[in-house]
């Protein structure tokens, strides 16, 4: 399996708020963010782990530098300012290598356990286009909502509360080759939001099955540092 992560937002609202270390840096278990990210992708059959950080972010692309040596795979580390996280998978999605691959922004949290059974299912099926990670736990700011249909299937992305909503997407992207093309095809024409690229995919037939995780967490501002760590500290 291969492994992306998107690090290049700014962080600006933890700034703001006074978190003085670059967020992937921010320590949730005694390890940096974005080290529990990776020890977690290298639980499961990792062939390599491709990350964006943007340009100023020095501290975060030396620390990677710093650990690639004793990682068990690969790291392929992009350097580059982007204006969307959607930017930011198509900058890294040309290190990709043949087979299947898992995305995530580096704020987003959740259980090895949880993660490794996701992995699993997706490693396992050859019927879909992708498998995305979901949850029924909605503590985010913006939340995109998932529809799914009986068999598990993906049948829409809203940005608005139907009244009959048990999903929303965790921000954990499992995709195969396929995928990339319509990535190509909304870059060409101009779109710039990862919720957007999505409906695309549905758009275009992508068959996206849902997996859900019991609990996921984003780490947006300050405050949500501590519930971070304390859903890490759950397990």
């Amino acid at each position: 399996m291969h492994y992306a992560i998107i690090a290049a937002g700014e962080g600006s609202r933890l700034v703001q708020e006074g978190v003085a270390v670059p967020k992937p840096l921010v320590d949730l278990d005694g390890r940096p963010m974005i080290r529990r990210l990776i020890d977690i992708f290298a639980s499961y059959r990792p062939e390599s782990l491709s990350v964006i950080v943007n340009e100023q972010m020095t501290a975060v692309r030396e620390y990677l530098e710093s650990i690639a040596p004793e990682l068990p795979f690969p790291l392929r580390l992009t350097v580059k300012s982007t204006p969307s996280s959607m930017h930011s998978f198509y900058e890294v999605s040309r290190e990709f290598q043949a087979g299947k691959f898992i995305l995530t922004t580096v704020d987003t949290i959740f259980r090895q356990p949880d993660f490794i059974r996701y992995a699993e299912a997706f490693d396992a099926d050859d019927s879909a286009d992708g498998w995305f990670g979901v949850t029924d736990f909605i503590d985010d700011e913006k939340p995109l909502y998932v529809d799914v249909d009986p068999a598990g299937y993906i049948t829409a992305f809203r940005d608005a509360p139907d009244g009959h909503d048990r999903y929303i997407s965790g921000g954990i992207y499992g995709l195969t080759r396929p995928a990339l093309k319509v990535l190509e095809e909304c870059m060409e024409q101009g779109v710039s939001r990862m919720r957007n690229y999505q409906r695309a995919l549905i758009s275009a037939g992508m068959k996206l099955r849902a997996f859900p995780f019991p609990k996921i967490v984003d780490v947006d501002h300050a405050g949500d540092i501590d519930t971070a760590r304390r859903f890490i500290n759950e397990q």
